[in-house]
């Protein structure tokens, strides 16, 4: 073949994909012992940082063995399906539960090298600004590389079993693997809900007990939450977080194999459009690595300093994966229209990432004009975050939206029914979308790498508080903070908006297995009833989670508040600094409180899909899927970036704007901060999962969906 690489030589390079997860592991290899060479300071600073890394583990430990519980039932009634026929092979089952306990060791694996190097960041801010950036951020490029490196490997070993072992075609394969995404999704959603319900839980109960009633400093050894606060981070932001993209990398690269094989099957280039999602991850760790030696900084530099440097970074990988992507794509298929959908996915991420920091940084004006707000009091802040969250919905939507069109017919979509072979033509359009999607999610290493690094400095300032290191160990470490927010929030728009392009591809995937197992079409009308019912329960069921979670950091907080103020009323001479709190019970009642409340809104997932589609049929399903897709998405992006703008509103009074710390606008800006935490640390990066594997669950259940609803309705 004159383009791309052919049939036979295609099916037989799907190895590179486990050359990429052995480059990516090994770079988190040698960053964790790089940041393990340095050291973690006095024996007090070792003291506070072994709290916190038992109160983690203790966690985790708790958390994962609820959830196996849960994984094992799951995998008993997969079982019974394939058993029955409802599934077509008994890989699916055993697949459930690689993909959970690879999302849950990505977790994992960064919440080792978090609580590990929060101290060292600490004493190494002690000497510069620039010495605790490196240590903080080659804290997260572990956990960054650990997600890519284990995707990979995971979706890698399983196509050589699917092949060598199991013989199956390229379009089984995809048929089978698009499936595999749901351990993986359940285990993230389970994550992300219940370390989110405990750090936010913690955060809002010390601050508005801690800060707010007894006016004492963020992370102050005398508030009884401190140590529940910064174990919180860490379960949460970085265990939860690394679960979460985890099921988003895999994800996409997933569903873009199913779409590849639908689109390319005529024309005998099945193999390579499933090569190209691997082999353009594979260049996206490369340059990710490369990305990541250009992250350094100067003594004193300001917020737009510290930005540019992590952009400097993450532009400069996005650039080189789009320059090394174009022979890549016409040396497999041929298309560099496929390549314009790629490019169209980088330039989206890149984009998304920019708003984000602009409604979110107090570099800009949104949050400045945040912070003004606090003027007039907690009200005000509070409505004025909410009219920054909505308007900051804007910008993504318009993003995804160009991406989508751009991607479908750049790679050969047409948006004209009337042509003869369009059905050809929509399906190759779909594909474009997918590998758009796997585009967005290329460089993840390193923006998630900028984004794992932000708990890490928030400990290290909890720590260099508590153990008195001084004020401008302090400043360090709280600038490092405040670029963690904004960063944090970037991490979650890449997440959000991959969410967005490989839902719409896991929507087709579900019509086409659909299709197939009634052997005929399906009536997708906006007119069908069972389509628009579909749309209103999808968007109810956005609406119904976020309420859940909400509510469930409100009670377990409502706890920790009670907590808080008991033993400042009832252990003589903590305030004085004479007796040390009760951490312990703080941190054991968001344990208990976490674990209670994530179990509902996540096996609400399972449910909802399953039982529309019962009552209502396939038609309906789909309904749902746009419907919590469109939701889902507009929703995530209003709450994480109306939470990040709180928080950083915050921040930038207690850098001395509005009076600073204790004044009534920062007691103000706590509030808001407050209502701020569970929308950006909780619901809102709970949804992107929500909306992926409700379309996994979807796919994974079509077979008992359609016999249960055809003895319904005939």
């Amino acid at each position: 073949m004159i383009k791309g690489v052919g049939k036979m030589n295609a099916q037989n390079l799907f190895w590179i994909g486990l050359v990429g997860a052995v480059i990516a592991l090994l770079f988190a290899v040698v960053q964790s012992r790089k940041v393990l060479k340095f050291s973690e300071g006095t024996e007090l600073m070792q003291k506070i940082a072994s709290s916190i890394r038992q109160g983690a583990n203790a966690y985790l430990k708790r958390q994962y063995s609820t959830v196996a519980r849960i994984f094992a039932v799951v995998f008993v009634i997969l079982l019974i399906l394939v058993a029955t026929n409802q599934l077509d092979n008994w890989f699916i089952p055993f697949a459930f539960l690689t993909g959970g306990i690879y999302s849950a060791l990505a977790g994992f694996i960064g919440m080792k090298i978090a609580t590990s190097s929060n101290a060292r960041t600490a004493h190494a801010a002690h000497e510069s600004l620039n010495r605790g950036l490196n240590v903080a951020f080659s804290s997260g490029a572990v956990m960054g590389f650990t997600v890519v490196g284990l995707g990979l490997l995971d979706v890698s070993v399983w196509f050589h079993i699917l092949k060598y072992v199991a013989g199956y075609d390229a379009t089984k394969i995809a048929q089978t693997m698009v499936m595999f995404g749901m351990g993986a999704s359940f285990m993230a959603l389970f994550a992300r809900v219940g370390g989110g319900i405990f750090t936010k839980a913690a955060d809002v109960g010390a601050d508005l007990v801690g800060k707010v009633e007894a006016g004492i400093p963020e992370d102050d050894p005398r508030n009884p939450a401190t140590i529940a606060d910064n174990v919180g981070d860490n379960v949460g932001d970085v265990a939860g977080m690394g679960a979460d993209l985890y099921e988003s990398y895999v994800g996409s690269i997933l569903a873009t194999f199913a779409l590849g094989a639908s689109a390319y099957a005529g024309a005998d280039k099945a193999w390579n459009a499933m090569l190209l999602p691997v082999a353009i991850a594979v260049v996206g760790v490369i340059c990710s690595v490369l990305g990541t030696f250009l992250i350094r900084t100067k003594e004193g530099a300001s917020q737009r300093d510290l930005l540019g440097t992590l952009r400097k970074g993450t532009y400069t990988a996005a650039i080189l994966a789009a320059i090394l992507a174009a022979p890549l794509t016409y040396f497999i298929l041929g298309s560099m229209g496929v390549y314009v959908a790629i490019l169209a996915g980088l330039v989206a991420g890149c984009a998304i990432g920019y708003f984000t920091e602009y409604y979110t940084s107090d570099t800009y004006k949104p949050t400045q004009k945040l912070a003004d707000s606090t003027e007039t009091g907690a009200a005000t802040t509070i409505i004025g975050g909410i009219s920054l969250g909505m308007m900051s919905t804007a910008a993504p939507v318009v993003i995804v939206g160009i991406a989508i069109i751009v991607s479908f017919l750049a790679a050969g979509g047409s948006l004209s029914t009337s042509s003869a072979d369009y059905a050809e033509l929509f399906n190759k359009g779909l594909y474009g979308i997918g590998i758009a999607a796997v585009g967005m999610l290329s460089t993840l290493g390193i923006t998630l790498a900028t984004d794992a690094y932000g708990p890490v400095a928030d400990n290290a300032g909890g720590i260099a508080e508590m153990s008195g290191l001084g004020e401008e160990v302090r400043n360090r470490t709280d600038a490092l903070d405040s670029l963690g927010n904004t960063t944090a929030a970037t991490g979650k728009g890449f997440a959000i908006g991959s969410a967005a392009l490989t839902a719409l591809a896991l929507l087709v995937s579900y019509v086409d297995v659909v299709k197939g197992k009634i052997g005929g079409e399906i009536d997708l009308a906006l007119t069908n009833p069972a389509v628009l019912v579909g749309i209103f329960v999808g968007a109810m069921l956005t609406f119904i989670f976020a309420a859940l979670t909400m509510s469930g950091v409100q009670r377990a907080a409502q706890s920790i508040v009670v907590e808080v103020r008991r033993q400042f009323k009832e252990i003589a001479g903590i305030m004085e600094g004479k007796t040390d709190p009760d951490y312990a019970s703080c941190v054991d009642l968001c344990t208990r409180g976490a674990l209670h409340e994530m179990v509902v809104p996540s096996l609400l997932a399972i449910v909802v899909p399953i039982v529309t589609g019962c009552i209502l049929g396939v038609e309906a399903v789909v309904g749902l899927l746009g419907g919590v897709t469109v939701t889902g998405f507009a929703m995530a992006v209003f709450m994480s970036n109306a939470g990040g703008a709180w928080d950083n509103a915050k921040k930038y009074i207690e850098s001395g704007k509005h009076g600073g710390k204790g004044s009534d606008c920062h007691k103000a800006a706590v509030i808001g901060d407050t209502v701020g935490d569970p929308f950006k640390d909780t619901s809102g990066p709970s949804l992107n999962i929500l909306i992926k594997l409700v379309s996994t669950v979807s796919i994974v259940f079509c077979g008992l969906v359609i016999s249960v609803s055809q003895f319904f309705l005939g």
